[in-house]
């Protein structure tokens, strides 16, 4: 863990190459600009030489019988320097060991919740310590924490590759899990990212391994529509029917004539 800057007391890192007027020695080999061996010269005589070139003389082997100095732009150079560094830092990955304790007579929830655990440290590409605890006369029975332990790596078989076999240290036993080549190479959380898209696209993987598409239920819909439209024609015919004796009513007027 680094230390805060306002805490730290140590005294700050200094740069231990020997540049222009603190080289002391007193002659060199020299390197000029295009990194081409000039020879064995003075050193006030390179130093002369980085001047006119408005350079700095750089010494870039001083274990070396003379001293190699090299012609350049140390700021330059210091930058580039740097920025390789970070480069590297960038590509490099980052292994953390994070560890789990089992018992010998551990229950099967706690087994489970446990499991979840370190395969949640798997897929997050971390290796993971398993160490079984023995207390007491437990000790006396190590086959039951190689029990454990093979049935650990039986499980998560898929995801982690055993790096370390179970060995036992006083009253533990450890086993070392690595991530698998497909956690390292990210395929094995694509494959299981497929499952869901084809569940959404309403196909269903079949027992055989084959797909089937689910038929969708609005084609019935027409038919249905159509029994209101058929049930309403028997309506509308019967209408003019019923209007008939409205209109026959009247023509029934003249008996009144025999009255007169």
């Amino acid at each position: 863990m680094p230390v805060p800057r306002r805490f730290d007391r140590r005294l700050p890192e200094r740069d231990t190459t020997r540049i222009n007027e603190r080289i002391r020695v007193p002659e060199v080999r020299l390197i000029d600009e295009t990194g081409q061996q000039v020879g064995v010269m003075r050193t006030d005589e390179a130093l002369r030489y980085a001047q006119q070139k408005d350079l700095d003389l750089v010494e870039v082997a001083p274990d070396a019988r003379p001293p190699v100095c090299r012609v350049l732009d140390y700021s330059k150079y210091k930058y580039e320097q740097a920025q390789k560094q970070k480069a590297a830092r960038k590509h490099q990955q980052q292994i953390n060991v994070r560890e789990i304790k089992f018992r010998p007579k551990i229950a099967e929830h706690d087994y489970a919740t446990k499991k979840g655990h370190v395969e949640r440290f798997l897929r997050h590409k971390d290796k993971v310590k398993v160490t079984i605890m023995f207390r007491g006369r437990e000790v006396t029975h190590p086959e039951r924490g190689v029990m454990i332990l093979d049935r650990l790596a039986e499980d998560l078989g898929e995801l982690a590759v055993v790096e370390q076999r179970p060995i036992q240290d006083g009253r533990n036993m450890t086993m070392m899990l690595g991530p698998s080549k497909a956690i390292l190479a990210g395929t094995l959380g694509e494959e299981d990212g497929e499952a869901p898209a084809t569940a959404e696209n309403g196909e269903a993987p079949a027992a055989n391994g084959e797909v089937t598409v689910a038929e969708p239920a609005a084609a019935e819909e027409p038919a249905a529509a159509e029994e209101p439209a058929a049930a309403e024609e028997p309506a509308a015919a019967e209408e003019p029917a019923a209007e008939e004796p409205a209109v026959e009513a009247p023509a029934e007027a003249p008996p009144a004539d025999d009255a007169a």
